[in-house]
């Protein structure tokens, strides 16, 4: 199997969507299978209990990935259970496990591998267009889906949110810009992730996610997502009142991917500036 090795600046996002288009041709006629698959499959846990947690400290969602557009090869050779056990003995809250093929070398199997291996919640990241992937998700075991604002209708983010719920998973709502928060709040996201990288030029900022941070009621848990490899950034993070964050490239470059977890794990969450500028939104149904 051959990986995209250099993509143009500005079109990543869209070819990544047009290779969705495709697979979903092959993916929706089988939608009935993997209803029965889903009801079959074992009871999701709760993503956004674990990133509200009790002890007022910034969650870690820590990613399994083997490459992406952006940074090429990342973890070629990586073996996904041993690098999720090593997660969550490090203190994640819970995992993200990459499962698009062609631009990430992810898989379903992987998903389904580490789910058998772990107890904490984990996220399907990939590029969902078709309801038929949410029922796909759950069939191999995801305890939540990510929803990308900037490539779905109103529509579509609010059913295939919907959707999930009725099928108890939890979906990770994301956004990238200012603009994007009234959409994302609108859609009834109950967890919402801030990406510091743009996924049309796949460059990273921090201060996306600390610029934002105010924009976000407090009574949906926001998840900073892309760009944090130290203690210092999520405790810049922490103090915006940041409830959780997505790692994925800084682990798993790391040679001891527990310990990498741990030093990002436990940071206490001081910020009491969440929702100061208030943002209208209709309420979930």
């Amino acid at each position: 199997m051959t990986h995209p090795q250099s993509i143009p600046s500005g079109d990543i996002l869209s070819r990544i969507v047009e290779t969705k288009r495709q697979e979903v041709k092959a993916l929706e006629p089988t939608q009935p299978q993997l209803e029965v698959a889903a009801a079959q499959a074992p009871d999701p846990r709760d993503l956004r209990e674990a990133l509200a947690g009790e002890d007022a400290t910034v969650a870690l969602i820590a990613e399994v990935k083997r490459r992406s557009p952006g940074a090429g090869a990342i973890h070629v050779g990586l073996d996904p259970v041993r690098q999720a056990v090593a997660y969550e003995a490090g203190g994640a809250s819970a995992l993200s496990v990459l499962t698009d093929r062609e631009y990430f070398q992810g898989s379903l199997d992987d998903l389904r591998r580490v789910r058998q291996a772990v107890q904490i919640p984990i996220l399907r990241k990939d590029f969902v267009i078709h309801p038929s992937q949410v029922w796909e998700a759950r069939a191999a075991g995801a305890d939540a889906v990510l929803l990308i604002v900037r490539i779905l209708s109103d529509e579509e983010l609010r059913s295939f949110r919907l959707l999930a719920e009725e099928l108890g998973m939890s979906a990770l709502v994301e956004i990238h810009g200012e603009d994007e928060v009234p959409r994302a709040l609108a859609s009834g996201a109950r967890i919402l992730g801030v990406n510091n990288r743009d996924l049309k030029s796949f460059r990273t900022d921090l201060q996306v996610s600390l610029n934002l941070a105010g924009r976000i009621p407090p009574d949906v848990i926001l998840v900073s997502e892309s760009g944090i490899s130290t203690r210092e950034e999520v405790e810049s993070l922490g103090r915006v009142g940041v409830d959780g964050i997505l790692v994925g490239e800084a682990l798993v470059r790391s040679t001891n991917p527990q310990e990498g977890a741990r030093r990002l794990s436990g940071v206490p969450r001081t910020g009491d500036a969440r929702g100061s500028t208030k943002v209208k939104a209709d309420p979930a149904p």
